[in-house]
């Protein structure tokens, strides 16, 4: 059975979809059969892997009941990862799902049969950058939640919120199993003292949830999706692809995916 991840933070432009994609393809590179999960309607996480967006090829109708989600899923340039691509049509989603049944538990009936499939071993859900109907769907179909943060000023802002919501989805009764299962420090550099006392920070308030793999910033991150590669196809010998490396590496350890 596969274990289920949502990636997530409400804010924007913290290395979420970066994380997604070349974590997933980390994983892959192991060895280990991973599928990404494209949930944002921006579908930055499809484009990144050089997948083109489709009409009709998204969650939209599977969260709808009108399709199934093994339908939806296509291979990707990387050995051992897959993909479930999402376009603009996800976004009605969000005003649509709330006058639904069972309104948090769609997504998890929708991948059930994936994850009984026995096809993966880990799946990742690119979440959007809000605590919307489409993120709580995400976090109320996996087992842990993975938080990006970028190691910048007013970083530990709005942590709390989304550590709090995996707490009132139990409440709701929309998961029994969702824990907090790490947080993952991007756009770190080491030159700053900033982004020094933003780790011991985190590290002092979440010591057993801060990876130890640290993502810096780098030019070649920003880049390489805009080609439709991750990092270790744009360029291996990076920075940014030797951190991945080291991050799918602690993050299959930490999970037991191997």
């Amino acid at each position: 059975m596969a274990k289920v991840f949502s990636i997530a933070n409400q804010k924007g432009g913290v290395g979420k979809t970066t994380t997604t994609v070349n974590l997933g393809a980390g994983l892959a590179r192991l060895g280990i059969p991973t599928l990404i999960v494209d949930l944002d309607a921006q579908a930055n996480a499809t484009s990144a892997l050089g997948i083109e967006k489709t009409e009709g090829k998204s969650l939209y109708k599977v969260l709808h009941g009108e399709a199934k989600a093994a339908d939806m899923i296509v291979a990707t340039s990387t050995e051992k990862l897959d993909l479930i691509p999402s376009e603009v049509d996800l976004a009605a989603v969000e005003s649509e799902l709330a006058q639904a049944e069972n309104y948090l538990g769609r997504l998890r009936e929708a991948l059930a049969p994936v994850i009984a499939s026995g096809k993966y071993k880990a799946i990742l859900i690119d979440c959007p950058p809000a605590l919307g109907m489409l993120s709580m769907n995400a976090l109320g179909a996996s087992d842990h939640l993975i938080v990006t943060l970028q190691t910048e000023y007013l970083a530990m802002e709005g942590l709390g919120q989304i550590l709090g919501v995996v707490d009132q989805l139990k409440a709701a009764g929309a998961t029994d199993k969702l824990t907090v299962g790490a947080i993952v420090m991007t756009m770190y550099d080491v030159r700053t003292k900033l982004s020094r006392q933003v780790v011991e920070e985190v590290k002092t308030h979440f010591p057993a949830l801060v990876m130890d793999s640290m993502i810096p910033r780098t030019i070649r991150l920003s880049e390489c999706p805009s080609h439709g590669q991750t990092i270790f196809q744009y360029d291996i010998h990076s920075p940014g692809s030797v951190a991945y490396d080291a991050l799918a590496k602690e993050f299959a350890k930490r999970f037991a995916l191997k």
